[in-house]
């Protein structure tokens, strides 16, 4: 499956949220790519988007949770899995801060990713689940 664009990819996936899920709950997006899919979310679902501070080095990924998420319920949206290693490190962050229950909502997540994700997230819900893991570009018509 093809996406036209992150806006469309986000479009796509909040349609796949419960309603009930977004009651209450806290919209975080994983920039850069996340901000966009979690921007169209927050549109179809009338959430406000927050941000995490995600920083990519040589020696891993660490996430600043800049927001009050102690007893929250949060959906986390990015533009898609690869390796899961960003998702890892988000969800430890937000569990060391607090949350009470955190879902992964992406465009993309590759099976091999799913199984090791869905031990560490409440939940994880995808638009579609490949079999292999290609680059996330590959899903997109414009990855802009």
């Amino acid at each position: 499956m093809r996406f036209a664009d992150l806006a469309d990819a986000g479009r796509q996936l909040a349609a796949l949220l419960p309603p009930e899920l977004a009651d209450g709950c806290v919209l975080v997006g994983v920039p850069p790519g996340g901000a966009l899919v979690g921007a169209a979310v927050g549109v179809q679902l009338g959430l406000l988007l927050e941000t995490l501070v995600v920083t990519v080095t040589d020696y891993g990924v660490t996430v600043e949770v800049p927001i009050d998420v102690d007893g929250r319920h949060v959906i986390v949206v990015d533009d898609g899995v690869e390796t899961g290693t960003a998702a890892r490190a988000v969800v430890t962050a937000l569990r060391a801060a607090g949350a009470a229950y955190v879902v992964l909502a992406v465009p993309v997540c590759p099976r091999e990713a799913e199984a090791d994700l869905r031990r560490r997230f409440d939940d994880v819900i995808a638009v579609t689940k490949p079999l292999v893991r290609r680059s996330l570009r590959w899903h997109y018509d414009s990855f802009a």
